[in-house]
């Protein structure tokens, strides 16, 4: 049997690697398009903020590994551009313009997602640049080392974004953040929003709300930027202002789109074609609140994803999980962090939610070193499920995980309260933040 699969990062190569120990005779072949595999994508920001640290060293393992170790043929420089599924066949062109036809038997797509650049005058232009795959960051990295970069314009104020605002601050460079809404994180209680707000303007990055990046031009050595109101000069433009799934491949094959018109699959990661599995960036999940689909590209998704295929493949009976969108970023010296559903998602999903925002500490009464910890927590009125949590703090925010487990497990508020979670004053007070937020959840219902 041969196992192809269309890209080598986090999902692909997690496939390819499962699969080879699963069945030591099976045929495997991965194609990707870059000359690129196997890389910690999400450390690229940080990365950017050392000048005297390699990109590369975000390689997690070389094409050779891959090849020589674990014989699996990987070939790079193989851009996948057709899919013919009534013959079982994949059609492209290598990177010196060669075609090339595959035959397959199971086929995976793990096309990830493409970083989202509007379609504005001057978007092309030499300084202007966005943050996806490890080519991005080389080339972000060579524009800072050779161009005297001064001042960098962001646009979009996702993880991305704040991010690279805080790399490009390390560095010495002024940033100014541009996005159209008036609050800085949308998803997130106004309350602890506010308070990644003022951590940013303690650290000097300007916060130009209401703004949408119309044009840019060159201007002497640097750029123009035209603001729906306003003109920014300098040195550098990021746009991070989210991704879209990959799904050219799929969209043109006739295969079911989902949410964002990510792939749809089914929990054991096929298609609409049984021969055809689609995990990471492209696909879309379902979320273990709802039930419902929705598409949340994750990095432990996309690796579990990719494992859960091989399986799958290799004969074993697999149905994933969902997933509850948890996430963790850090600002600075705040870390943030959500899982399940906000306020208004919670609403638009059908749910008559509760809502409690505490403000406690992060230690033990009198503890040294303690800071303010915010829990703003979610509980449906009705079946007094919990629904979604998010956390805001200096220390202890992997509290994040105990949420996220109660709502795979689908506990209630009560539940949840009656967990008994860790306890020594240097990691908390006696009743977690946890427990706070819980106990005023259920004074509600």
């Amino acid at each position: 049997m041969r196992f192809v699969i269309i890209g080598g990062d986090a999902a692909g190569m997690s496939a390819a690697s499962r699969a080879r120990r699963n069945q030591k005779d099976l045929e495997i072949i991965v194609l990707e398009a870059t000359g690129d595999v196997s890389y910690s994508a999400c450390g690229m920001p940080y990365n950017l903020a050392d000048p005297e640290r390699d990109m590369d060293d975000l390689v997690v393992r070389a094409a050779s590994v891959f090849r020589e170790k674990q014989g699996i043929d990987l070939r790079l420089g193989h851009r996948a551009e057709v899919l013919d599924r009534q013959a079982k066949k994949v059609r492209g062109t290598t990177s010196d313009g060669s075609p090339f036809e595959l035959g397959y038997d199971k086929l995976l797509i793990a096309t990830g997602a493409n970083p989202i650049i509007p379609d504005i005058p001057g978007a092309d232009l030499p300084g202007v640049v966005a943050l996806k795959s490890l080519e991005d960051g080389r080339r972000l990295k060579q524009l800072l080392a050779e161009r005297n970069v001064k001042r960098a314009v962001i646009a979009g104020m996702g993880y991305i974004g704040l991010e690279m605002a805080e790399s490009l601050n390390e560095r010495g460079i002024p940033v100014d953040m541009v996005k159209p809404r008036a609050q800085l994180l949308p998803w997130m209680h106004e309350k602890l929003s506010s308070m990644v707000q003022e951590e940013l303007d303690a650290h000097d990055v300007s916060l130009l709300t209401g703004q949408r990046i119309e044009g840019i031009e060159a201007s002497g050595d640097g750029l123009r930027v035209q603001c729906t109101s306003m003109e920014l000069d300098t040195d550098l433009v990021l746009f991070a202002i989210g991704v879209r799934p990959n799904n050219e491949l799929a969209k043109q094959a006739g295969l079911e789109l989902g949410p964002g018109e990510a792939i749809a699959v089914n929990p054991s990661l096929q298609t609409t074609d049984p021969d055809i599995y689609s995990v990471g960036d492209c696909a879309d999940a379902f979320h273990v609140v709802t039930g419902k689909r929705v598409w949340i590209p994750l990095a432990l998704r996309a690796n579990r994803g990719g494992r859960a295929v091989a399986d799958h493949v290799t004969g074993s009976d697999v149905a994933l999980q969902g997933i509850a969108g948890t996430a963790i970023f850090k600002v600075f010296g705040l870390q943030v962090a959500r899982t399940g559903l906000s306020l208004k998602e919670a609403q638009d999903a059908g749910f008559d939610p509760l809502e409690s925002v505490v403000f406690t500490r992060s230690r033990a009464h009198r503890h040294p070193g303690a800071s303010q910890i915010g829990v703003h927590m979610i509980g449906d009125r009705k079946t007094r499920r919990l629904l979604g949590v998010q956390i805001l703090a200096r220390e202890g925010i992997h509290r994040i995980d105990a949420a996220a487990v109660g709502l795979h497990a689908g506990m209630t508020v009560e539940e949840f309260h009656e967990c008994d979670l860790a306890y020594a004053p240097p990691f908390g007070p006696t009743w977690d933040p946890l427990h706070i937020a819980a106990q005023q959840v259920m004074k509600q219902f």
